[in-house]
């Protein structure tokens, strides 16, 4: 436990001694324990910082920064080629967009509940109306910015993957189902029974697609076949959870290094290509941690959102866009 405290970064000071479970040491050691809790005062407590890890990705006086705030349920969040950032308020029906000025604005009303966002290989903005059970996709910029139109109906989605050839994979919680869709909008099941499938996301390479399933401490994962069916699944990356089973794992997002992004009741568990959580980066504020995405110039900053609010900060990695190529990961290590 010394160990483990002083790698994790913790001013922790540590005194041997000898005898039975009694409290002869821990009377005799409480005057100097107490004026070593107390040495610095009244100077403010300074955290700590831990012993290099596999996965560092946190930048020394980089926190999470507000970003917007006074929604109702925030949820999807999408970012373009533009740069722009768009996230969705699920029971107040719109899509909002943040633009490089940091100004929010109203993209899209009565969007029927839309959850999920992400963006195709056509510019268009893809979104999850669960309410009204259909995706429906956007069109940004130019004089059509905002029209709507259907993609895919006859279902109730959550969460959107969208790859290269604008195909992509779509999740439905309620019906316990996955499913794979071509560009030209036709849909097929290609998994089911899974307690609560949310969240979906591909490697770098587009090989493989994991789903979160929000009531289980795993995730699954799939090979993906040249028709899109999937193969080989099982279960993957083993979750940090608090005393409930239940992981609450929901939004999805992967950066180049093949390392996938899990938004948990805990905060944002990050998986290396193994399944191994190395890293949990804590929530912003104690509401429920509903997605995060890469975004900024770079895709080096990590956006979440989190109960009424979204929230970034600046991080070491950076981000896949699933619409773009393919990017071959660097070897796993173990």
């Amino acid at each position: 436990m010394l160990s483990a405290l002083k790698f994790a970064g913790y001013d922790v000071e540590h005194v041997w001694g000898e005898g039975g479970h009694n409290n002869k040491q821990g009377a005799a050691v409480t005057p100097q324990a107490l004026r070593w809790l107390w040495r610095d005062y009244p100077e403010p407590i300074q955290a700590g910082r831990a012993a290099e890890r596999r996965t560092d990705l946190l930048i020394d006086g980089e926190d999470w920064e507000l970003v917007s705030n006074g929604h109702r349920f925030t949820e999807g969040p999408a970012v373009g080629k533009s740069g722009d950032l768009f996230f969705t308020d699920i029971p107040n029906n719109v899509i909002h967009k943040v633009d490089a000025d940091g100004d929010v604005t109203v993209f899209a009303e009565d969007t029927g509940g839309a959850n999920g966002l992400m963006f195709g290989p056509d510019g268009k903005l893809y979104a999850c109306a669960g309410t009204d059970g259909r995706v429906d996709r956007y069109t940004v910029g130019g004089e059509a910015n905002g029209r709507r139109e259907t993609f895919l109906d006859d279902i109730k989605p959550n969460d959107i993957v969208i790859l290269h050839d604008g195909s992509g994979y779509v999740t439905e919680p309620g019906a316990k189902k996955v499913w794979h869709f071509t560009a030209d909008g036709r849909k097929t099941e290609v998994d089911s029974g899974m307690e609560f499938p949310n969240g979906v996301i591909t490697s770098p390479d587009q090989t493989l697609l994991t789903v979160s399933d929000t009531r289980s401490r795993f995730c699954m994962s799939y090979s993906i076949q040249a028709d899109g069916s999937l193969t080989a699944k099982q279960e993957y990356g083993w979750l940090h959870v608090t005393d409930h089973v239940q992981s609450g794992a929901d939004g999805m997002t992967v950066d180049t290094e093949g390392r996938i992004y899990v938004t948990t009741s805990l905060g944002v568990q990050v998986m290396d290509q193994l399944g191994r959580v190395h890293f949990i980066i804590r929530k912003p504020t104690d509401q429920w941690l509903s997605n995060v995405a890469f975004g900024g110039p770079d895709r080096r900053t990590l956006y979440v959102t989190c109960g009424d609010s979204v929230f970034r900060r600046r991080v070491t990695a950076t981000g896949i866009d699933t619409a773009t190529e393919p990017l071959m990961p660097p070897k796993p290590g173990l």
